[in-house]
């Protein structure tokens, strides 16, 4: 039996789609890229927001249609879409012959065989039980970098996010499996590590009773082969001063935070359900830079949310001017069905959405490429992720860059590295968000 695994979505879903593939190998089946040839397709897939959604609805249908022109025996969907639309999917799309939930995933190998066996069935349990993740992840993403997802669920319920009806309460992964985890991946290649989650700043609190990811970071940067450990989605009300020593002083741990916060004026974080203020942002962000001069701070922000109006799309222009993030990234709000934020009166319009969003991208476009050009001349240590053999580049990331989502610095080929080399660089320019460097001397 050839399976092909589809993952959709976010890093998240990525790493259950990694315990997925360990599991199906351990059971002996053969993993294929070659949709023609599978005999079992899943996918994996997401429904965070309206685009999301759509392409694994389109995914799904074009997975479908290999049982007409393939070898397809069995269409298997897990993930987000699955949990939120089981029903729907197993009276619109007949060809899918099984649907598995965001907690049953480690069921998969039971799924298969039922499924060859001929019964139809959908795969749900409570969603609040935390699959284990104690068994082998198989991790095949060719690069030097990867990521751990350190706890399930979100307890912050904002008004516009359907993730806690999808992935239930927070839980954290025990200390143990994560560590255990950080083995399995340095032992495969891996070089850096991102940390992720719903929300990473709360790990532990509701397993141990107190915020253990100062402890979790430390212990994980005491496994051999991480040299790097990067912090994504902390949510910023949660950033204690002992994560942002540990921060300061752990040689392996990037000055780097990705926080999301949203918006900047208070009357619109009030509406989303956000628990910080404008003021309190200001305040953390200024106790990070203090503490830690040469950290990259990344964000993202929502704009169009139901009753913003000109005022505070204002307010949040002069933030992001104010505050100069090193890293940003704006979505216009998208109403998801089942959140209070849908139903919410002064819905915005989609083409002043898409103007708010240009006005803020402008700005920050500004920022970024200052900010960028201001760098040549310094010497930094970069992560090598790979080359581009036409243009004798080697891709490369700085410590300020996390991957597939931040810039690149481009170095010319010379001496021979692989991907997850670590190397010192001078840098000679920049191009727009991205560097260009040469070894150092």
């Amino acid at each position: 039996m050839r399976i092909l695994l589809i993952s959709l979505g976010c890093d998240k879903n990525l790493v259950d789609s990694e315990f997925i593939t360990g599991l199906i190998l351990d059971e002996g089946y053969e993993l294929t890229d070659d949709e023609a040839k599978a005999d079992i397709i899943i996918i994996n897939s997401c429904c965070f927001i309206n685009d999301a959604k759509m392409e694994s609805i389109e995914t799904i249908l074009e997975m479908a249609e290999y049982k007409k022109t393939g070898s397809l025996k069995a269409l298997i969907v897990c993930g987000c879409l699955a949990q939120r639309y089981v029903d729907e999917i197993q009276k619109e799309i007949p060809e899918v012959d099984a649907v598995v939930g965001t907690t049953a995933y480690e069921d998969i190998v039971d799924v298969i065989k039922k499924t060859l066996a001929g019964k139809k069935d959908s795969f749900i349990k409570d969603i609040n039980y935390m699959p284990s993740q104690a068994g082998r992840r198989a991790f095949q993403s060719g690069t030097a970098y990867s990521y751990l997802k350190i706890a399930e669920g979100c307890d912050k319920k904002c008004t516009y996010c359907i993730i806690p009806s999808l992935r239930g309460s927070y839980r954290s992964v025990p200390m143990n499996e994560l560590i255990n985890q950080t083995g399995q991946l340095a032992d495969a290649g891996v070089k850096e590590l991102m940390i992720v989650a719903q929300e990473t700043t709360l790990y532990g609190t509701d397993i141990y009773g107190y915020n253990a990811l100062p402890e979790l970071l430390e212990n994980i940067s005491k496994v051999d082969g991480i040299k790097w450990i990067r912090l994504l989605y902390a949510y910023p009300e949660d950033i204690t001063d002992d994560l942002i020593d540990i921060m300061a002083a752990n040689p392996k741990i990037c000055h780097y935070i990705d926080m999301p916060i949203q918006h900047a004026a208070d009357n619109i974080l009030k509406r989303m359900g956000r628990r910080t203020t404008g003021v309190g942002l200001e305040q953390i962000i200024d106790r990070l830079r203090s503490r830690i001069p040469d950290i990259a701070i990344r964000t993202t922000l929502i704009t169009g949310f139901p009753g913003e109006t000109q005022k505070e799309h204002e307010i949040l222009l002069d933030f992001v001017k104010r505050m100069r993030f090193d890293r940003l990234g704006v979505f216009p709000y998208s109403p998801e069905e089942g959140t209070p934020a849908a139903g919410f009166s002064e819905q915005i319009a989609d083409d002043i959405k898409q103007t708010r969003l240009d006005e803020i991208m402008m700005l920050q476009q500004e920022i970024s490429f200052e900010r960028a050009a201001s760098l040549t001349g310094e010497k930094m240590d970069v992560i090598i992720d790979g080359e581009l053999p036409d243009e004798n580049v080697y891709v490369a990331r700085t410590m300020a860059d996390a991957p597939n989502i931040d810039g690149c610095v481009f170095i010319p080929i010379v001496d021979r590295y692989v991907s997850g080399d670590i190397i010192s660089v001078c840098i000679t320019g920049a191009s727009g968000y991205d560097l260009l460097a040469v070894p150092a001397l």
